[in-house]
Parts: structure tokens; sequence; C-alpha cells
């Protein structure tokens, strides 16, 4: 696999860590319960963990009373080369808050890190049985998930379908693997083409160097108004919202310079090392390429995105052609795929849109790094599907990855266990005035945001949402 830069590697996972992807565990590398395993969330709570043949780890935490629900966790997207730890909730003041009810919670490291969904679907599987081995067998199972771990609990539920009773998957990967990962050449085509035709889109051979070279090009990219223009529109193509910080006002609709500025930052801190680097490590386990620019119309991308008012404006801005760059990326050779790469890809994983349980999906409106357009690609399967009736998408208006309160994520968990418990969805405990209602009322320990090294409070801000549609949509039948 290819080797990452450490300085790239830290600042990235920290920043992941902060958003919520990746979350703090200790070692689970025993077999049953033992002083290696981390002390329990809850005191006098059971903890088992171990390992399975494959090298991928378990964590289960049971509470003293438990109601026969468990909660099975998919953790999101750890990057090559840091730690990988096993987990089993995302934050452990919404774990408390499970464990004090009843539910017991359980969930694996996978075998590998980065693209790693081949490894966690069966991974995942395993710890599931394992719970039944150690524990019982639940009468519930709710799969749930952030990130890449929202992209496994829906990939979970379509390939063990009737392991599970209800899905909750968060700021997932909705689109699936192979739409994804073209969104997200679309971008780095044009970023290539417009501004730095010296770095490599796909076939990465030298991770390091290609996406060092990316962001010196960015970073003197953004120092004239031409080069601001160049990076909306690539980030345009991926739908990269204009909105950075979690606990910060979002830019009015037509300021199109600070929209500019935060899909920058955007790219510098978070998405770079995904389209320039990590795209790498995909590669490897695909075989080859499994994305393609092959028959893009790029002006009419930008006509469906979220964000061609702000590029046609920093474009006249800049005094440039807009219509001559789109020409410029037309008329470029397009890069073809692998065909066992996409199927690889396809496999690991893209959606069908069948289900056959309730889902309810959680995404922020402000995610430039799985941009709420995933939620639109998911509902548009399952409703070709006709499963529409069991599926619901709630939507909080902040900036950034996966940046919930734990007030919110437990507020979404309440209204999952509502449909389970009563087989109807509550339309009016829905609404985001609800949701709000319902998160405030967990009171001050609940409505937090980390803020640097401190939590602060943070009131809930759910907000009706309708997700514009995704730009390179792939799904499988």
């Amino acid at each position: 696999m290819p080797n990452f830069p450490r300085r790239l590697l830290a600042a990235l996972a920290s920043w992941l860590l902060l958003a919520g992807v990746l979350a703090i565990a200790g070692p689970a590398d025993a077999l049953t319960a033992s002083p290696t395993c981390p002390s329990p969330i809850v005191a006098g709570d059971t903890v088992l963990c171990g390992s399975f043949a494959d090298g991928a780890t378990y964590l289960i935490e049971v509470p003293a009373h438990w109601n026969k629900t468990l909660f099975l966790y998919s953790h999101g997207y750890v990057v090559p080369g840091e730690p990988n730890p096993a987990v089993d909730v995302g934050d452990p003041v919404t774990g408390g808050w499970l464990l004090r009810h009843g539910f017991a919670l359980a969930g694996s490291s996978y075998a590998i890190t980065g693209w790693a969904i081949a490894d966690a679907l069966p991974d995942q599987f395993k710890t599931l049985h394992t719970f039944y081995k150690l524990v019982g067998r639940p009468e519930h199972t709710i799969a749930w998930g952030h990130s890449l771990g929202g992209i496994i609990t829906a990939g979970l539920i379509q390939r063990y379908r009737h392991a599970f009773s209800a899905a909750l998957p968060m700021c997932g990967v909705l689109s699936g693997g192979v739409a994804t990962w073209n969104t997200a050449l679309d971008a780095a085509f044009a970023f290539q083409q417009l501004l730095d035709p010296s770095v490599s889109v796909v076939n990465i051979t030298d991770p390091t160097s290609n996406l060092t070279s990316a962001e010196t090009a960015l970073a003197n990219a953004q120092n004239s108004p031409q080069g601001q223009a160049r990076i909306a529109l690539a980030a345009a193509l991926g739908d990269t919202p204009g909105w950075f910080t979690p606990l910060s006002p979002e830019p009015a609709a037509n300021d199109y310079a600070a929209q500019e500025q935060n899909q920058y930052l955007w790219d510098s801190q978070v998405d770079f090392p995904f389209i320039f680097a990590f795209r790498a490590q995909l590669e490897a386990l695909a075989g080859g390429n499994p994305s393609w620019t092959t028959g893009v119309n790029f002006a009419e991308q930008l006509r469906q995105s979220a964000d061609r008012a702000e590029v046609r404006a920093l474009y006249k801005t800049a005094g440039l052609s807009l219509s001559s760059d789109l020409s410029t990326l037309s008329g470029a050779k397009a890069i073809k795929a692998d065909p066992a790469a996409v199927k690889y890809l396809a496999q690991n994983i893209s959606f069908s849109g069948k289900i056959d349980i309730p889902v309810l999906t959680l995404h922020t409106t402000g995610d430039g790094l799985v941009v709420p357009e995933n939620e639109q690609a998911y509902a548009n399967v399952v409703g070709e599907a006709g499963d529409s009736a069991l599926l619901r998408q709630l939507f909080v208006a902040r900036a950034g990855h996966c940046a919930f309160t734990p007030a919110e994520t437990i507020a979404a968990v309440k209204a999952l266990l509502y449909r389970m418990r009563t087989g109807s969805w509550n339309g009016i405990a829905l609404r985001p005035a609800r949701m709000d209602a319902t998160a405030a009322a967990l009171g001050p320990d609940y409505n937090i945001f980390p803020s640097g090294s401190t939590e602060v409070a943070t009131a809930p801000a759910f907000t009706r949402y309708n997700p514009k549609p995704y730009l390179r949509p792939f799904d499988v039948k």
C-alpha cells in the first residue's frame, strides 16, 4: 500500500476526530473481558473485546440491565497508517445515554484502514455473531455509523438484510463508492486541467509528492481572482459547500468571496488528501482505476451544481471566460476506468435501494467531505425500489463533517426507536422545530459541541432541507 506523509496524516486524523469520524477507544485484542479492554463508558457495565483471524478487533459493552436491543456501530474512515482500534459508538456522551437506557453497544476495527468496506462488512457481521455467542441474541439490532461508517451501515442492511431491525446512517457516503469517487475525479480533473497539469488524478504512483504539488498549486491559485474562480469551479463539480467552520454563521447566499474561501479551506484541510493521495490506496485495493470522465458534460454538471451562481459571479469578477474553461474540460482527453476496478468498487459498495427495515439518515447541510447531496442519491434509489415509506432523512444546519451534538444524535435515535415501536413514522415529531425541542429537552450535558480543547453549549439546529441532485449518480439493480 502507498505511504503517506506523517504531517498530513496527523493533521487530518485530528480534524476527522474533531468532526466525529474517528472516536477514541482503547485496544481491543483480548478474547474476553480483561484488563486490556477499555474501561466501560458507564461504571459497572460489562466490556468484552477480542480479535478475529483477519486481524480486526471487536468491542462490546453491555449495560447491567440490558433491554435486548443492540446498536452495532460502524466507524468512519481511518487514515491509512493511523491507529485502528475497535469502536462501538461515535462519542462517549451519546454512548453513555444509550447504555444508561439499557442499550448494548458493539463495533469492530475492520481488518484494514482507508477504504475498508470489503473487510468492514464481514467484520461487522462477525462482530454481531460474536455478540450472539458472548452475550445473547438481541430482540432488535440497529445498524448505525458515521461517514464511511454510514456507507457501511447501508451496506450491512443491503447485504445482510435479515440481521437488522433498523438503521441510522449519519453523514454517510450514501451515493455509493463508484459515484463518490467519480465525483471526486470530476473536481480533481478540473483542478488538473485548469490549475496544475503536473498532478495525477488517477493511477497515482507517488501520493506524497502528488499531494504536495496539488497543495502548492492550490495555495498559489488562492492568491488571485482568476485562481479563486477556478478553485470554485472545481469545487462546484463536487458540490462542495461554501461553509467550513462548524460553529460559524453560514455565509450569505450572495457572499461568493466568503463561500470560495471556505471551499479553499475544505480543499486544503480535508478534501485534497483524499482525491490526490488516498485514491492511491483505493486503486491498489481495486486493482486499477475505478473512475471515469468519459461522456461527462461539465457544462451540464455545473448547471446542476448547488454552487453554480457562485462560480458565474467569481468568473465575472475575475474577467475570465467560463465557457472557455468549460470547453477546455470538455476537450481534454477523457479518463477511462478499469472495468474490473469499477466492479470491485460497485461491490464495495453501491446501492440497489431495496430496504426492508426503517432507515433514518442524518446529515449536516454544510458538509464538504461527504456532501449532503449524498442523501438525494440514496433517496432516489430507494424510491426507484419502491421503499420510500421506510426512509426518512433529517438535516442539521451546521458546517462540518458529522458535526452533530450528542443531543441531535439522541433525538434522531429516539425518532427511529419510535418508528420501530409503533410501525409508523411520527411526521409531526420529525419536523425541525419538534426535533429541536426533543434535543433541547435532553439538557446542557448533551447540547454541546467541541471547540478547540473545550466543549461549548450548542443549540440544536435541525432544518428543512432539500439537497440538489447528486451530480454523478450510480446504482446497482
